[in-house]
């Protein structure tokens, strides 16, 4: 051995030594006992409050199963769609079970997983405005809430029709966004299915109805994370297709969603 390299693997081994080791966020998760799941809590049967105020829906369940299997405790925090993403920037979360969309722009500032969930779009409007397709939208006014997976598409159209009577609001939380179509401030929004049924099936808004599908592919939404947490990243996709194979996700949709199971493993509609 030259001098060069004796130099070299003293080194090596020094720092070998005297590096700390890295934990990641796993460790910290089981060794703190809890896994703080942001969930949003008005986007329909996947995640709501329910009668005595307490956090329900697919997305809730999910979360629940996740800490079930790391052998800690949920802890659910109310997040609305916009705040996703700063939830688990600022580290108020450590993942994100609430249907996010992963986008290259997104993947800038976050990671994500595989997809957990997918979902179809609707259009929801009222009984009066005479709207039975997406094309019909034009010249009206939708309404969206901020954050929506869709709101790109919808400007995109927008322009592609050209039409001076069409235009676009903007919401804070889902519930304005519905109560906005409901009260005729807007005519029709266009939300996922779980949103548009639960939103029917309420009682809560007057007049509403679901006129047709958007036509867009299926919104594959994953769990999103720190985006340099690589070795959590890694775990949450094996516990995706540990709930996969299991039934538990085919299980979970038929408590919360019903119908026609969205697979998000194999991008097709199964019975």
């Amino acid at each position: 051995m030259n001098k060069n390299r004796s130099v070299a693997v003293a080194l090596l081994a020094t720092a070998s030594i005297t590096m700390p080791a890295l934990a990641d966020k796993l460790d910290d998760i089981i060794d703190n006992g809890e896994l703080r799941c942001a969930v949003t809590l008005d986007n329909g049967q996947a995640g709501f409050r329910d009668a005595s105020n307490q956090p329900a829906g697919f997305d809730v369940d999910y979360c629940r199963d996740l800490a079930k299997a790391m052998g800690v405790k949920a802890t659910i925090v109310d997040t609305p769609f916009p705040d996703r993403i700063p939830a688990i920037i600022s580290g108020r979360a450590d993942v994100a079970v609430a249907s996010t969309s992963p986008t290259m722009e997104r993947a800038k500032s976050i990671g994500f997983t595989k997809p957990y969930f997918a979902y179809n779009y609707m259009i929801l409007t009222r009984e009066d405005t005479g709207i039975k397709s997406y094309e019909d939208l034009k010249g009206h006014v939708i309404s969206t809430p901020q954050g929506n997976y869709g709101t790109d598409f919808i400007n995109e159209d927008l322009k592609r029709w050209n039409d001076p009577k069409g235009s676009l609001k903007s919401y804070q939380s889902m519930n304005d966004n519905i109560l906005s179509v409901s009260q005729g401030h807007s005519d029709a929004t266009v939300v996922v299915n779980t949103v548009a049924q639960d939103a029917v099936k309420s009682g809560k808004f007057k007049g509403l109805t679901i006129a047709a599908a958007a036509p867009w592919e299926v919104d594959y939404v994953a769990i999103a994370a720190g985006r340099e947490e690589y070795g959590f990243i890694n775990y949450l996709n094996m516990f995706i297709d540990q709930q996969n194979r299991s039934g538990r996700y085919k299980q979970l949709w038929n408590q919360w969603i019903g119908g026609d199971v969205l697979d998000p493993s194999r991008s097709t509609v199964t019975q």
